[in-house]
């Protein structure tokens, strides 16, 4: 009998990959990464195991699924590009994920879905709601879009519980005014990721990754509900970021990439 978790990371090279490495590192927890490209060395003592794979390749993703209790489904691009490298990268690739884990038994996928699934949606004197329909700010959201109807299919038809996180804007600090709002710490991101590996039977989620921000403007109650408990705060670094120049794209939720 298996007594350690193991927790499939794709995408574990890249930006939030990296901040989730040791924040998530558990003594009877196995993190599995997967990447494209070469994963750092693992360390004497670290409990890793590293795959160096395509995510679109269903083989070798079926693969990289066995014995596996969850996945983080990270891999992707990660910005606007052209609408074939986006299909193809972005949406098959998710298809990829979501049906090795229905082959191999996988009972729990996270997605890691944008704000720029919904950044056509101006703000409002509202808080934005968990579940906001999907109205894309580029070929990027889209795909984020898609990928949140795929996991709604894959929990209806095949029974995988499907948790789509809207993330925000998740760095070390803030990079501009804007993130004073949208900001996701790394910390809370790995506290919201065990919240979400460890509620039960949750079925199929959209919610939003969010800081505990003074000044957020996003509903964090499907969050809250599933047990995550924001500590960081974006407006500690408030006096560090330029006031923003008024802009259009101010208006919308996906800032800049609705110009």
């Amino acid at each position: 009998m298996r007594m350690s978790e193991r927790i499939l990371i794709t995408g574990a090279a890249g930006a939030i990959g990296t901040m989730l490495r040791p924040r998530m590192a558990r003594p009877e927890r196995i993190l599995r990464l997967l990447d494209i490209v070469p994963l750092p060395q693992v360390q004497p003592g670290e409990c890793v195991e590293t795959v160096e794979a395509d995510i679109t390749d269903l083989v070798a993703i079926r693969n990289a699924t066995e014995d596996v209790d969850a996945i983080i489904h990270l891999g992707g691009i990660a910005h606007e590009s052209d609408w074939n490298q986006i299909l193809h990268t972005n949406i098959h690739g998710t298809y990829t994920v979501l049906e090795a884990a229905r082959c191999a038994g996988v009972p729990r996928v996270i997605l890691a879905s944008s704000n720029h699934a919904v950044g056509f949606h101006p703000y409002s004197d509202e808080l934005v709601p968990d579940y906001l329909f999907p109205r894309p700010d580029t070929y990027y959201g889209v795909s984020k879009a898609a990928n949140e109807a795929l996991g709604s299919l894959y929990h209806d038809r095949h029974g995988i519980d499907v948790l789509c996180v809207r993330i925000g804007s998740c760095f070390e600090t803030p990079q501009d005014h804007r993130m004073l709002s949208t900001w996701l710490s790394p910390g809370d991101c790995a506290g919201l990721m065990e919240a979400l590996l460890g509620t039960p039977k949750p079925g199929f989620r959209v919610l939003w990754g969010i800081s505990a921000n003074t000044r957020s403007r996003f509903s964090l109650n499907e969050a809250r509900a599933l047990g995550y408990q924001p500590q960081d705060d974006a407006e500690q670094y408030a006096d560090t970021l330029s006031s923003p120049s008024v802009s259009e794209a101010e208006r919308y939720i996906g800032g800049s990439f609705c110009v």
